[in-house]
């Protein structure tokens, strides 16, 4: 039908590139625009009659709409007509009654025939079949309307001819000519010389739209100076449009003028209608009805959506074109404008174009993890009173991308697992959460490459990528590790892919698996573990101290001592706590030779573990070399195994024979510069030249006793060895009845302990050496009895007596 490009000038491939489209002002779209060439074709059939009626010219309006930037073309396309309506009366016969004495050249209107088309295409001529008294009088008047009228040549004679049939055919101008025809029928009467006159010539009403049914319009009168049946009057329309029948109803008798159908400013803006009122004899009078429309506000804004981009990425720039739409009002002056806004509150902002367009844009940041879609309304509101409203409500989806990392739910997991697990044990899970959706919030859970506990992570615990579950890949030795510490990192699936990191502590829970170990006396040892104890001790002497230890940690390591099995139970008892072995009564001479104490430990966990000790107990009258020999005759095996205790005892014993003799020089050299009355007063002041030893108190589990004891003690069969003898000349030797020489003088001794003693189930043999003290030997004189006792302040064995003769 035309080409736009050449009229709009514009490049090939412009129109589809800025995305064209093409716009009605009506309700229908009757063209259709193809945007790669640019022709405009026509999408339907096209009635003008329909569409404009008799308005001239008959224009169809359409926009062409550029987006990007936009820019907006009116067409106008002018509608022309056909002849395609051939001319119609709206009867299929007239009827008329004519005194038989009205004159020649009297004219009796005839109805008009319609004709949709226009210009030439219309009505253009009348033409009456031929007779002997009428001919035909075609008359326009100030609109182009054609009038006729039949007029009479000759006259009546109704004695001669009392009825006339012709046939009135309308020509149009068309090509080819189209013609409508319609019967006329002439009833000649009686004289009635009277014709029925209007008061008005011309009734002019205003009449609001929409009106209902009913509603009266207008009342038309006339009058006629005849008497009865000829003073009667009929009012009727005639020459009128089809149409005004179906609008207007006209009542025969009264001439009251009612509305009948829907009245439509926007169809017809006015109404012109003949009336003509007929007496009874059959002679006419006519008026003319102008029916003015007022516009009424029924019409609501309609809105049009041209264009919307949905789904809307949540990262679009400000000022994006996201719906374009227009406004229309098919009423006229304040009815017909209107005004558009949307809801408020939202990141949009909406812009008015030129011929009621609109644009709303982006004006802030999109969010889709806070607001997925948007339910926009745009409201319409015209001018008029009242006014009308329209709303049409666009939902546009927030596409999501990938701005939001995953989120544990917690910054710091900590997990408790026994030890001796099962490899594989589920042992937690950590979870993350992605606020993006579909692939950009699909988390992947791994562990972040490191060290746990001295080894790489992944050899204690691997993790399911999918689910987050955290495993451990091998059974866990509370002795050995107390906790693990590792990173889980959380990555989306978007590109490129957002991480977090969250801390995991293991902590291992001890369990009860280790059962407690002797120290003292060495437990699995192949030599007995002898005690001497003197026959004269009383009540609450302190024979010996157990020690064990547990590997376990907390109430499983808290360890209890008890008597299991004795040669005579009621003499000896145990702590419970600290391990000391005590009399409960002095010895008798009843009482066996050798008596023989198991001891079981037992832990605090659940179920307790125990572990037994044998201890001998061995009570002696004195510390002569003949007992000593007879011991050590019963022990020589015991002491061919324990030689390297020997060589740490004679060590020991040469050091501390060092002391005490720099002690009794310094002594000497004191009383000469002092120069003193006598040796005795001096000997108060020994003691605290002597090396001062701390006391100090240690656990169950360090193997040590918890305060310090003033105890008699013996050696052990088997102690006084050739070493020991050796040294014997190198250490002084008082006699008893030296007055010099204090009987009460007591040295004290040291008891050390090595490093080995806490490694007994690895080392047992040097922790049975290290189990062995040092003690200090008091000398008796010739008249003494030399078997005294001496007092020991140090933390020893009661089987660790010295006696030197």
């Amino acid at each position: 039908m035309a080409n736009v490009l050449k009229d709009l000038k514009l490049g090939a491939g412009e129109l589809s590139a800025r995305r064209a489209q093409l716009v009605s002002k009506t309700n229908k779209q009757h063209f259709q625009l193809d945007t790669h060439s640019g022709n405009l074709f026509v999408n339907e059939k096209i009635d003008r009659e329909a569409l404009c009626g008799k308005m001239e010219p008959c224009l169809l309006l359409s926009e062409i709409v550029l987006q990007n930037p936009l820019t907006i073309y009116i067409i106008e396309i002018q509608i022309k007509d056909v002849n395609d309506n051939s001319p119609k009366f709206s009867k299929k016969e007239f009827k008329l009654a004519i005194p038989e004495h009205v004159p020649t050249n009297t004219r009796f209107p005839l109805e008009s025939a319609q004709d949709a088309d226009l210009g030439v295409n219309s009505v253009q001529n009348y033409t009456l079949s031929a007779n002997g008294n009428f001919r035909l009088d075609v008359q326009s008047d100030e609109i182009g309307s054609k009038s006729v009228d039949l007029v009479l040549e000759k006259p009546l004679d109704r004695e001669k001819e009392a009825q006339f049939r012709m046939t009135l055919m309308a020509v149009d101008g068309g090509v080819p000519q189209r013609t409508g025809t319609i019967q006329i029928n002439i009833n000649v009467l009686d004289s009635n010389d009277n014709f029925p006159q209007f008061i008005q010539s011309e009734y002019k009403v205003k009449l609001k739209e929409n009106s209902p049914r009913g509603t009266l319009v207008s009342k038309v009168e006339a009058r006629d100076l005849d008497f009865g049946s000829n003073a009667e009057l009929t009012y009727s329309f005639y020459r009128v449009p089809e149409n005004i029948e179906y609008l207007f109803d006209l009542h025969e008798t009264t001439g009251d003028i009612t509305v009948l159908g829907p009245i439509d400013y926007e169809k017809e803006t006015s109404y012109h209608i003949d009336i003509k009122a007929t007496d009874g004899g059959g002679l006419s009078g006519h008026c003319k009805l102008v029916v003015e429309i007022e516009d009424e506000n029924d019409n609501s804004p309609e809105i049009a959506i041209i264009s919307i981009t949905s789904p809307l990425a949540e990262d679009t720039p400000l000022d994006t074109l996201v719906v374009l739409f227009s406004v229309t009002d098919h009423d006229s002056g304040d009815n017909g404008r209107t005004s558009c806004s949307v809801d408020m509150n939202l990141p949009f902002l909406l812009k008015t174009t030129m011929n009621n367009y609109y644009q709303l844009v982006t004006q802030s940041p999109l969010d889709r993890e806070r607001v997925p879609e948007y339910n926009i309304t745009i409201t319409a509101t015209d001018r008029g009173s009242p006014r009308l409203t329209s709303r049409r409500t666009i939902r546009v989806e927030i596409s999501d991308i990938n701005d939001n990392p995953p989120v544990f739910e917690k910054a710091r997991y900590e997990m408790q697992v026994w030890e001796n697990n099962i490899p594989g044990l589920l042992m937690g899970s950590v979870h993350a959460v992605d606020l993006d959706v579909e692939q950009n919030a699909q988390v992947t859970y791994s562990l972040v490459t490191g060290n746990a506990s001295g080894a790489p992570a992944a050899s204690y615990i691997s993790i399911n990528s999918e689910t987050g579950n955290l495993y451990l890949l091998r059974s866990l030795d509370y002795e050995q590790i107390r906790e693990l510490q590792v990173t889980v990192r959380a990555s989306d699936g978007g590109s490129p892919p957002l991480i977090s990191e969250a801390a995991v502590r293991v902590v291992i829970l001890d369990e009860n698996d280790n059962a407690p170990f002797f120290l003292y006396p060495l437990q699995n040892s192949t030599s007995p573990c002898n005690d001497l104890v003197p026959k004269s001790v009383e009540a609450g002497y302190l024979v010996a101290k157990v020690v064990a230890v547990d590997g376990d940690s907390g109430q499983n390591s808290w360890l209890s001592y008890e008597l299991l099995k004795a040669t005579d139970p009621g003499l000896f008892s145990i702590g419970a706590q600290n391990g000391e072995v005590k009399t409960r009564r002095s010895l008798t001479e009843r009482d066996t030779s050798k008596q023989r104490l198991v001891i079981l430990v037992r832990d605090n966990g659940h179920p307790p573990q125990t572990s037994t000790a044998t201890l001998n107990v061995l009570p002696v009258d004195g510390f002569s070399d003949p007992y000593l020999n007879i011991a050590s005759v019963r022990h020589d095996e015991a002491r061919e195994e324990d030689g390297s205790l020997t060589m740490y005892l004679v060590i020991c014993l040469a050091a501390v024979s060092f002391v005490f003799l720099i002690c009794i020089i310094v002594f000497v050299v004191i009383k000469v510069h002092k120069k003193e009355s006598s040796f005795l007063s001096a000997l108060p002041q020994f003691p605290p030249a002597l090396p001062e030893i701390p006391e100090t108190g240690v656990d169950s589990q360090s193997g040590s006793l918890s305060r310090a004891y003033h105890y008699d003690v013996c050696l052990k069969g088997g102690s006084l060895s050739s070493e020991f003898r050796f040294l014997r000349p190198f250490i002084p030797v008082f006699s008893m009845g030296d007055p010099n020489v204090s009987q009460n003088h007591r040295i004290s001794s040291l008891s050390q302990e090595t490093p080995e003693q806490a490694e007994g189930q690895k080392q047992s043999e040097k922790a049975r050496g290290a189990a062995s003290e040092d003690a200090a030997a008091r000398p008796g004189g010739p008249g003494g009895t030399g078997n005294q006792p001496i007092t020991a302040n140090a933390n020893l064995g009661q089987n660790d007596w010295l006696s030197y003769q």
